[in-house]
This record gives C-alpha cells, sequence and structure tokens, in this order.
C-alpha cells in the first residue's frame, strides 16, 4: 500500500458559518490556525478578504504564518445548476484558478451543484457537470488541478450515494477531482468506506468532519466518523497530496472557533498526523 506523507490543514468555513457574529478578517484566520497547530489552510471566497486581489500579499501572510495554501474554495449563488449563469459561474473560475496559480501545489475547490430553481433534475445534473468539467479544462490549462466538493447542506443536488454515482458519470476523471467530505457523505450515505473506496481513483484531498448517529455535526473523535479507516483508504488513493483538512461546523465550534479547531488538531495527533 502506498503511505502518503500527512499534512493537516484547516478550513475557514469554521468561522464563515458564524456569518454577522464573526467580525475579524484574514488575517485573524491565519493566526488562529497557525496558533493551533496547522500546516495549511484552505480558505474561501468569502473569507479571503482584502487579498482576494493580492496573491503574492497574500503568499507573504501565509509565509509569515507558516502555512501553505491547500485549497482556494469557491461556490455560487447560482448552485451550479442554472444555465444562463454558466458564463460567470466559468469567469468566477477562472479568476480563482488565476489566483491559486501563485501558490504551488494549490487546488480549487468547487462547491456542491445545488437546486435554486424549478425544473428537472436531470437538468440541473447536465449542467453542473458542463460547468465542472470546463472549469477543469481551465484548471487544466493553467496548471491547477480543479476538483467538487460535495455537500448535505439544504437544498444540495449532491447529497446521497446515487447523487455521487450520477454526478461522477458524468465528470471527467482527469479534468475533476473530488473532495470527499465525511460529514457530509456520513450524512447522506449509508456506507462513507465504500463510497471513498469506490471512487477513490478521484480523491485529491480529504475534507474531516465528524457528526454523529443523528447527522449533528461533532467535534472530530466525538461523532461516528472512522478517521482510521479514512486515512487507511486515502493511503490507496492514487492522486490524493496528503492533505487532511479538518472543518468543524458543531455547536462547540460556534462558540468558539480557534479553541474548536486547535482541539481537533490535536484529536488529529492521536491518529499519527
Amino acid at each position: 500500500m502506498t503511505q502518503t506523507k500527512l499534512k493537516v490543514g484547516c478550513q475557514t468555513f469554521t468561522w464563515e458559518m458564524l456569518g454577522k457574529a464573526w467580525a475579524g478578517g484574514p488575517d485573524d484566520l491565519l493566526k488562529a490556525i497557525a496558533d493551533g497547530g496547522y500546516a495549511g489552510i484552505e480558505i474561501t471566497d468569502t473569507m479571503i478578504g482584502r487579498y482576494a486581489d493580492r496573491p503574492s500579499e497574500f503568499a507573504a501572510a501565509l509565509k509569515s504564518s507558516g502555512l501553505t495554501l491547500v485549497s482556494f474554495a469557491f461556490g455560487s449563488k447560482s448552485g451550479f445548476t442554472l444555465k444562463e449563469e454558466i458564463g460567470a459561474d466559468l469567469e468566477a473560475a477562472q479568476r480563482w484558478i488565476d489566483f491559486a496559480s501563485a501558490f504551488p501545489g494549490a487546488l480549487v475547490s468547487m462547491g456542491s451543484a445545488t437546486v435554486v430553481s424549478e425544473g428537472p433534475r436531470d437538468d440541473k445534473f447536465a449542467i453542473a457537470a458542463e460547468i465542472y468539467n470546463k472549469a477543469g479544462e481551465l484548471g487544466r490549462k493553467a496548471g491547477v488541478q480543479v476538483a467538487v466538493h460535495p455537500s448535505s447542506h439544504h437544498n444540495t443536488l449532491l447529497f446521497d450515494r446515487a447523487d455521487y454515482d450520477r454526478i461522477f458519470a458524468l465528470l471527467d476523471p482527469d479534468l475533476v477531482g473530488w473532495v470527499p467530505d465525511t460529514g457530509h457523505i456520513l450524512r447522506g450515505h449509508k456506507d462513507m468506506a465504500d463510497t471513498l473506496r469506490t471512487y477513490r481513483d478521484r480523491i485529491r484531498y480529504i475534507h474531516l468532519k465528524d457528526v454523529d448517529a443523528d447527522g449533528t455535526w461533532a467535534m472530530l473523535g466525538k461523532g461516528v466518523c472512522d478517521t482510521q479507516t479514512v486515512i487507511e483508504i486515502a493511503n490507496t488513493a492514487p492522486r490524493f497530496n496528503g492533505w487532511l483538512v479538518l472543518e468543524e461546523e458543531s455547536e462547540t465550534a460556534a462558540a468558539d472557533p480557534a479553541g474548536a479547531v486547535k482541539t481537533n488538531r490535536q484529536t488529529m495527533r492521536g491518529y499519527g498526523a
């Protein structure tokens, strides 16, 4: 079995989910994540703030914090399912691919296709696949890997195993990778491990998140996610780059995001990462 050196990053949605209750900026995120003991960060278009058009300045801030940009994640109000917004969504993809290209090895993660309008689901899968594939081609030309991040949030088009099977059948595996999120898979699938194994050739990096038996977000190690199995499967994935990105959405994190992500980093050390 191929063993990949594990690296642990942190996703900024832990703060983003707080909405207006979070008044900080990207430098505050870098400090909290570095202080938490992480080696990398996945930041979103919502949280990048003043660095959005200043990749060189962000690179300097990352270096000062001792962090690597694992991935830049973005979504769209279109849910990537509106035909009339395909052009705008691809313009956004190009913008963030260009941004990520300033950071060697960084990926661009595209959010889950989401239902935002009436109409047949078949059409929405086709539109989402077209956007993801075309974005993947843009990434290929720029030397930046593009991946899709399905979720279990409200109105997602990519919730259960049948949805995963359907979208992956439409995606070019050489153009569009997969960022599996353990928490989202557990909320929508009966067998997380089987889903990971079935599509392991598409895995680029992992989002580690935990839920309890009822699907409520839990701190890492406090729910039903078999983290050791996830790591073992990832180590058989030929395109896995070694990054485990922790993302915390529990009530504990809502009360103290910096404290929660620091605790999760300590938990990961128990898994040898």
